[in-house]
Formats: C-alpha cells, structure tokens, sequence
C-alpha cells in the first residue's frame, strides 16, 4: 500500500467527524458523543501516522529510527481504548457505573501505553522498516514482546465491539440497528486484520515466513474496515437528519392552508418576516406557527362558537370520530372568523367571547389538524360556500 490507501481512509474518518462536530457541539456534556469523537479522532490518527511516508518523516523529524513505530502502536492501543469507552456510554446505565467502567478501560490502556514506550526504550530497532516492522522485529528482545502487546490489546478491543454492537442491535431498530451492523461488518474486517498479523508473528516465532500476510494482507483489511466502521457510525446521524427534516418541511407545507387562511387577517402593524433560502426548515416552522398564533389573537373578538358546533354536529353526523369531528369544528369556526373579520374592517364587531376560547387551537398538532380539515374536509367547504351565499356577514 502507498500512502495514499492510507490516507483515503484517515479522510473518510475526518469525514464522519466533521458529521459528529455540530451535535458535540451543541450537547458537549454528553459521554457518548465525546467517545464517538474521540474514536474518529484517534482512528483518523491511526491511518494518518501509520502511512509509510508520514512514518520516514515522523522519523527524520526526532532523529530516531523507527520511533514510529511505538506512536503507532500507542495510537492504536488509544483507539481502542476508545472504541471500548465508547460501548460502554452506548450500553448506558447508571451515570456514576458508566464513569467508572469508562475509567477503568481507560487507566487500563493507558498502562498499556506506558508499557510500550517502556518496551521499545529497552529494545533495539537500528534498522528502519516502514512497512515490516511487526514481522521484522518479531523475534527481537523486548520490541517482539510490544508488538505483541498492542496485537492484543487491539483484539480484545475488537471482539468487545463486534459482541457489544450486536447486543445492541437486537434492541433497537431503524438506522441505529442498520449503522449497528454495518459497525459490526467494520470490525469483521478489523479482526482480520488482527488475525494476519498476529499470524505472520506467529510465524515468525516458530522459524516461518508469513510476513506478506502482515506487510500487504493486513493494511487493505484494515483500511476497508475504517472505511465500513465511519460509514456505520454516520448512517444514523445522516439518514436521522434527513428524516427530521423530511418531518419539518412536512409540518411547514401542512400548515399552509391555515397559514394562507388567516393571513390576511394579521395585525396590521405585524411585520413580515423574510426567510432567505438557507433558513432552516426548523425556523421557518416556528415563523409560520409565529404568523398563524398572531393571526388567531387578533381573530379573537370574532370567533364563535355556534358554527364550531354546528361543524361539528355535522362531522359527526357524517361518521367521522370525536377527535376529526372536533378539528373540523375549529377549522369551521375558524374560517367563519375569517370571514367575519373581512365584512368588519373597521373593527365595530364584537364577538360572544373577547378573549380566544380555551379549546381553540394553539398547540402545532392541533394547528396541522385544523389546516388539513380546511384543505380537505367537505364540512368546512359546504358551511364556507352557504355562508358566501348568504353574504359575508352571516353565522
């Protein structure tokens, strides 16, 4: 492999990172999220600094052969510190258990660390391999026993994903369960990679020759492993967002009928509020809803219950159900309001009631419900026509 089918990976990991950055952001305190970061981070690392000509400069930089290799390795036994941390905020469970289980994998591994510079510090590694240290220097006191070390402490990262992820995934359903899986695919080929390598080492002990196992199998394993394991950890986050947009511009278009509807009866002194095209659709909701609560306190005067009964006697009468019935009747009373509002400009009106009626809508579900019977109910259209018939000021 040349640097770039390292780097290629490091990128998409940088990817999925920036992803993950705006929720970490917005909820900093939240464990899970600075261990999926931390996991991104540190694999994006791994790649990075295990590319053959980041290693011949990471080299020449400090002046000592081979030192990084240890980087390496601490960066990896760190990665999957993370990747253990991050299963255990994922599992949940009491906050103060999740702590220290956290702490415990990550004081842990951070011995580990220490113990692999401590390793290569009393070993000898004079000749630089870029490629082939692990199978190189296998046989070599202390650095074969470091090498070793961080194989291990990557399996066991490794087997404790794949068998926490798949727990997981039998609770849980939509894009979780599916991110879920596709992270458990990731790390099959993670522990493929462990096995080639650890294989090659093996080997090597007993007097064989496996090193392209380790040299050219284990890398391509590895980086097509990251590459699964990023797009695992941001399906969720990706298709949730859209879903939750999807959702918004839904409750932004639903509303337009009770939108257009009482517009032409906002205060007149109202501004109107211009969203540009790159308004979120989270705020052109709120605007909407905004308009359409104005709208209602200045229809107060001319709300009136007797054609929301008789809209929703009507409704009932038609078959439709207690909650559709009394929709419609808002819907009714509504655009009966509407109407009275226009037959009244010079404000002289005064309905039954000054105030808006308690169980006149004002919550977003009722909102959309009052909007889809004035688009589609048969009741309000019959009862707007009769009333234009009959003239505009008619109840």
């Amino acid at each position: 492999m040349n640097g770039q089918d390292y780097y290629i990976p490091a990128a998409a990991l940088a990817v999925a990172l920036a992803f993950k950055l705006p929720a970490l952001r917005n909820n900093w305190r939240d464990p899970l999220l600075r261990s999926v970061c931390a996991l991104l981070i540190l694999a994006g690392s791994v790649f990075t600094f295990a590319a053959p000509p980041t290693i011949a400069a990471v080299n020449g930089w400090t002046g000592v052969t081979n030192f990084s290799a240890p980087l390496v390795y601490c960066l990896i036994t760190m990665f999957s510190a993370s990747c253990l941390v991050l299963i255990v905020n994922w599992r949940g469970g009491p906050p103060e258990q999740t702590r220290r289980t956290s702490r415990r994998w990550i004081v842990g591994y951070g011995v580990i660390v220490v113990v692999l510079v401590v390793l290569f510090l009393l070993g000898e590694a004079p000749v630089e391999r870029l490629r082939d240290f692990d199978t190189y220097y296998a046989n070599t006191p202390y650095i074969r026993y470091m090498i070793a070390l961080y194989l291990t402490a990557h399996l066991v990262a490794a087997v404790v994903m794949v068998a926490m992820c798949l727990r997981w995934s039998l609770q849980v359903r939509g894009w979780l369960r599916t991110g879920l899986m596709i992270i458990v695919a990731g790390y099959v080929f993670n522990l493929s990679y462990d096995a080639t390598k650890i294989s090659a080492v093996v080997a090597r002990w007993f007097g064989h020759d496996l090193d392209d196992l380790s040299t050219y199998a284990a890398p391509p394993l590895a980086s097509i492993g990251a590459l699964v394991s990023a797009v695992g950890f941001v399906l969720p986050l990706v298709c949730q967002r859209m879903s939750d947009n999807w959702q918004t511009w839904n409750t932004y278009r639903r509303l337009g009928p009770l939108w257009a509807e009482v517009q032409p009866c906002a205060p007149s002194g109202t501004p109107c509020v211009k969203m540009s095209w790159w308004s979120p659709p989270e705020l052109r909701v709120i605007q909407r809803e905004s308009d359409i609560h104005d709208a209602f306190l200045h229809l107060g005067p001319y709300f009136d219950e007797r054609h929301r009964d008789r809209a929703y006697e009507l409704a009932v009468a038609g078959g439709a159900d207690e909650d559709t019935a009394r929709t419609v009747g808002e819907a009714a009373m509504v655009s009966a309001a509407v109407r009275a509002h226009a037959a009244d400009p010079d404000g002289r009106t005064i309905g039954s009631r000054e105030d808006l009626p308690p169980d006149t809508p004002t919550g977003p579900r009722d909102l959309l419900g009052v909007s889809q019977a004035l688009r589609d109910s048969p009741v309000v259209a019959a009862l707007r026509g009769a009333a234009t018939l009959s003239g505009p000021g008619a109840s």
